[in-house]
């Protein structure tokens, strides 16, 4: 298998309104990322993958650009990103920008002009549609943020398609002059020193032209028309023929719905398109009709759905590994146990992933392990979905507020977007002012500053794992086989790579559980690399057990040849 950089590398998610505030105005900022640069290094990370920072009306926290060319004035100035880029690779980091290309911002120039008039020069950046037979909208798309995915447009008479919020118009990728100009938007920022991009919903930028209707009903789900939409590689292609291949760059796509077998086409071994694809399966397992829907997870189906993409990727793409993100519930609270096992089963995630064959995302405060937030009214809430979500369920349709409420605390954007915990002080020393939304309450006790101090904290066991990374190649390159167990308690897989070979143990329980080694992978041939517990009687080199007693939330990792 092919060494490159980005296999090699773990990635370290900043949400910059959250990191740090360097100006006391409430508001992550760069000068505040900057000033905090030494903790990610410390941490072991090699790529800081920053989540948008172009100028922005912050309609959906910077996902809704205006100008792809300027700094969102909350952040600070070009000047300030161009310090951050060259303090990132003074310190040997990379830097992959966060690549919103599906749609922009209704404030955006392009579309102020496509909205004039029909024949505006910029009318088909986007994408524009009479009404349908009815005089409502031209088919029965919803958004994903609630509500149609067209809205109207009082000046033309038409309608425009908004996959999100309908502040964010889709570009029109049919257009060859939309796809020019992002391009050489692309290729400016490369320029400027960018090592890397992570591109937002981009498996949605072809659409069916014909834009058929989804089933029944006055709204219905419209992915199969858009999600691995008709031209997507076609574009993709022409993007990494013209710019992307053209550089030693790292890209990452994501792509809701996709399978394997659409991987193996975004991210192939040939890197014709993209070279890794952010997939949301294993995430998706608690969804039940959709994401406000929640239902309990299985670790039977966890398993499945790691496995399948560990085996189905292997030697032919690039897999991803992540729990949390900015979109996403703290991964502590959702798989594992944020009461009383939030340490161990904080540290068993992470051994989870980061053994596994892929390049690693660990996304800001999961490396202390943060969780999930409860605010007591949904005025403490910023997400536009989230907000939307209340809107529809309480307003519209009568639910209990607080059966809403508990929805929230288990699947709302901001669980992931509170404020980065570095001391017990004020506001978590993120701010001097008044943070732009509220710290965790737990902050006294989980923050940076504690975890430091503690070498036994879920963030040095952060830096153990990604050391280990580092120094044994067979983490990174090595081939993946899953151990059969029942898939009620007990994960475990083996890494081989030539003559070297690990095996991680997990306990994904809060009960203490049994596993019973094959003859061929002894413990008394292997070497305890890692575990998230201090070691018992038995537990060393050297055992002669042949059953090994896991306590709740236990990992373990074992070397031989090493």
């Amino acid at each position: 298998m092919e060494r490159r950089w980005w296999k090699e590398s773990v990635v370290y998610q900043v949400y910059p309104r959250s990191f740090m505030d360097s100006n006391g105005d409430g508001i992550g900022d760069l000068r505040g990322l900057v000033d905090r640069l030494d903790y990610i290094r410390e941490l072991g990370a090699d790529v800081i993958w920053l989540s948008p920072i172009y100028q922005s009306p912050n309609k959906d926290n910077g996902y809704d650009i205006s100008d792809y060319f300027s700094i969102m004035q909350d952040f600070g100035t070009m000047e300030d990103w161009e310090l951050l880029v060259e303090e990132i690779h003074d310190r040997g980091m990379k830097l992959m920008m966060d690549l919103v290309m599906n749609h922009t911002s209704d404030e955006h120039p392009w579309f102020v002009e496509s909205r004039r008039s029909k024949d505006n020069p910029y009318r088909d950046f986007y994408i524009w549609r009479p009404p349908g037979r009815d005089g409502g909208p031209p088919n029965n798309w919803a958004s994903m943020f609630g509500g149609s995915a067209w809205e109207y447009c009082e000046e033309t008479g038409e309608y425009y398609l908004h996959l999100f919020s309908k502040h964010q118009p889709d570009l029109n990728w049919d257009n060859p002059r939309v796809r020019r100009t992002l391009y050489d938007m692309v290729w400016w920022w490369i320029n400027k020193g960018v090592d890397g991009f992570r591109m937002d919903v981009i498996n949605s930028i072809s659409k069916d032209q014909s834009f058929p209707s989804a089933g029944e009903g006055e709204l219905a789900n419209g992915k199969q028309y858009y999600e691995n939409g008709p031209h997507v590689h076609e574009y993709l292609q022409e993007m990494n023929r013209e710019v992307l291949s053209r550089f030693d760059l790292m890209t990452v796509g994501e792509t809701g719905g996709a399978t394997t077998e659409d991987a193996l086409r975004y991210a192939c071994s040939e890197e014709k398109e993209l070279q890794m694809i952010f997939h949301f399966e294993h995430v998706q397992l608690d969804y039940g009709e959709d994401k406000w829907s929640v239902v309990p997870w299985k670790l039977k189906d966890l398993i499945d759905v790691l496995s399948r993409w560990q085996k189905e990727l292997e030697g032919k793409a690039w897999n991803t590994l992540y729990f949390n993100n900015h979109d996403q519930p703290r991964s502590v609270s959702r798989f594992g146990h944020d009461k009383e096992f939030r340490v161990p089963s904080a540290k068993l995630l992470a051994t989870m992933l980061h053994m596994l064959q892929g390049t690693p995302y660990i996304y800001q405060g999961e490396e202390i392990g943060i969780m999930n937030v409860r605010f007591p009214s949904i005025e403490d809430y910023r997400d536009i979905s989230t907000l939307q979500f209340y809107k529809e369920q309480v307003e519209e349709k009568g639910r209990d507020p607080q059966d809403v409420l508990e929805v929230i605390y288990k699947r709302g954007r901001d669980n992931a977007r509170t404020p980065m915990q570095w001391n017990a002080a004020e506001h978590a020393g993120f701010t001097t002012g008044t943070p732009w939304i509220q710290v965790h309450p737990n902050y006294t006790m989980v923050n940076v500053e504690a975890e430091r101090s503690d070498p036994n904290s879920v963030f040095h066991y952060y830096r153990r794992l990604i050391s280990l990374r580092k120094k044994h190649p067979i983490v990174v390159y090595g081939s993946y086989e899953l151990v059969p167990t029942d898939g009620e308690q007990l994960f475990v897989y083996r890494r081989k790579l030539k003559r070297q070979r690990l095996v991680v143990i997990l306990n994904v329980s809060d009960r203490p559980a049994v596993y019973h080694w094959s003859e061929d992978w002894s413990m008394a041939e292997g070497r305890l690399l890692i575990s998230n517990y201090p070691p018992l009687e038995g537990y060393g080199s050297g055992g002669a057990a042949k059953e090994m007693k896991l306590r709740p939330y236990e990992a373990r990792v074992y070397g031989y040849g090493l």
